[in-house]
């Protein structure tokens, strides 16, 4: 019989406690923009790559519309966007920056830049953590697929 892994002993409860640790750090970081975690992976999305529909921006994001919509709904109300329908088809939500969003762009990327430098990790170690935690990602996401196939 298998012994039993203990929980400080597993692998998921070190990234558990580790998300909740970085997005406490990331609100800390975040709160002079009035920003969670949240709308800031959506505003790094829309800063890197302009205008989307809600769709799209889920899917970058990997957030349902369920959990989308209010995130965006938040963002507008503090004049971070706006969501437009689409003219050339209605059904499409599109999610545009506004001129406050590309004007504090700049701003937001060096305040939490400078809060990464307090992490303490080498340039080298933080690119190597993070490929480890991508190569980990999809592990996970072969062993769901396979899993899916049984």
């Amino acid at each position: 019989m298998m012994e039993p892994i203990l929980l400080d002993q597993q692998l998921c409860f070190s990234i558990y406690q580790t998300h909740k640790v970085f997005n406490h750090f990331y609100s800390k970081a975040l709160e002079p923009f009035h920003l969670t975690y949240s709308q800031y992976i959506v505003m790094l999305v829309l800063w890197e790559q302009g205008q989307l529909s809600v769709k799209e921006l889920g899917l970058c994001v990997g957030l349902d519309s369920g959990t989308l919509t209010p995130l965006l709904k938040r963002l507008e109300r503090e004049g971070w966007i706006i969501r437009k329908r689409s003219k050339m088809d209605e059904r499409r939500l599109e999610v545009i920056l506004t001129d406050k969003a590309k004007a504090q762009r700049t701003e937001v990327y060096e305040h939490v830049g400078s809060c990464i430098d307090q992490i303490g990790l080498e340039f080298e170690q933080y690119q190597k953590i993070k490929a480890e935690v991508e190569e980990l990602q999809e592990h996970l996401k072969a062993a769901t697929a396979a899993t899916k196939k049984e």
